[in-house]
């Protein structure tokens, strides 16, 4: 036997009243002080009790007769089986698993901070029982392995100066790193019976030792962003402004006059700080 196989047991109420019918004559023998009565009825209760079976809903029993896989019970109820099964429950629910944060190098080299969510539970009681020592540790072994091998496949994130732009990485694609974690976890957990529901990354960052610089790195990033479209902003309106006075015949400009105008509007325009303009209240020469 190498896969799971589901059976169907009787139910136990029966041998329940066999029990109560048992208990009762245990007790008349006793009355009665008759020996003959009371020892097989004894004989007989304490071999029905072991043989009850109790599967509560989203629960399994594996049963084995002397080392040999029999089958496995899934549809939860009160049974009565052979009282030398051995009997062993194996959750049907789905768990939740949160790796610890472990410290890794993304595919850049940066050492990061990262853990895994994942949603699982056991589709086959075979697998999980006796294929692998514990199914249990075996999800949390290999999460971390494969939240190791994912961190090590994608950078953390794209800079520009970097002159290579990757399509995937972990802290902008989300569903394409959900995904392939997901997919990572279903191949290592198939051979323990493990049916990966969700997967998805728990906590991302720097390491703390490259943390700061890496930090000023983004806010470098995002400034020089910023400056690149003010610049084209300023630039647009400087444009704009120069041909609307041309075209409305408001004020004849030389071309050092118009360098000029270009100079004090692009300084308006990209400071930092709000300009203080000395106004002119004389003539254009003035």
């Amino acid at each position: 036997m190498t896969q799971e196989k589901t059976i169907k047991v009787p139910s136990g109420y029966l041998m329940l009243i066999m029990l109560f019918i048992f208990l009762a004559a245990i007790i008349f023998g006793i009355t009665q002080e008759n020996p003959f009565l009371i020892i097989p009825a004894i004989v007989l209760s304490l071999t029905i009790i072991p043989g009850f079976i109790l599967v509560n809903p989203n629960t399994s029993k594996v049963l084995l007769l002397f080392g040999k896989y029999i089958g496995t019970i899934k549809e939860n109820g009160f049974y009565w089986a052979n009282p030398f099964y051995k009997k062993r429950g194996i959750s049907l629910r789905a768990s939740n698993f949160d790796s610890e944060r472990v410290k890794v190098n993304d595919k850049l080299g940066n050492p990061i901070m990262i853990s895994t969510i994942a949603v699982w539970k056991v589709k086959d009681t075979f697998k999980a029982a006796f294929d692998v020592d514990n199914y249990e540790n075996f999800v949390r072994v290999q999460s971390d392995a494969a939240v190791r091998k994912l961190a090590s496949l994608y950078p953390y994130d794209n800079f520009e100066d970097d002159g290579q732009i990757e399509e995937i990485t972990l802290r902008a694609s989300v569903n394409e790193v959900s995904e392939a974690l997901e997919k990572e976890l279903a191949e290592r957990l198939d051979m323990a019976g493990i049916e990966v529901l969700e997967a998805r990354i728990g906590y991302l960052a720097y390491a703390q030792e490259i943390a700061s610089a890496m930090l000023k790195r983004q806010q470098a990033t995002a400034i020089i962003a910023a400056r690149h479209k003010i610049v084209e902003g300023a630039v647009s309106m400087v444009e704009m402004a120069l041909d609307k006075l041309s075209k409305n015949n408001v004020v004849e400009l030389d071309e050092e006059r118009k360098a000029a105008m270009v100079s004090n509007l692009m300084v308006v325009l990209c400071s930092d700080k709000d300009a203080t303009p000395i106004v002119n209240a004389g003539t254009l020469n003035h």
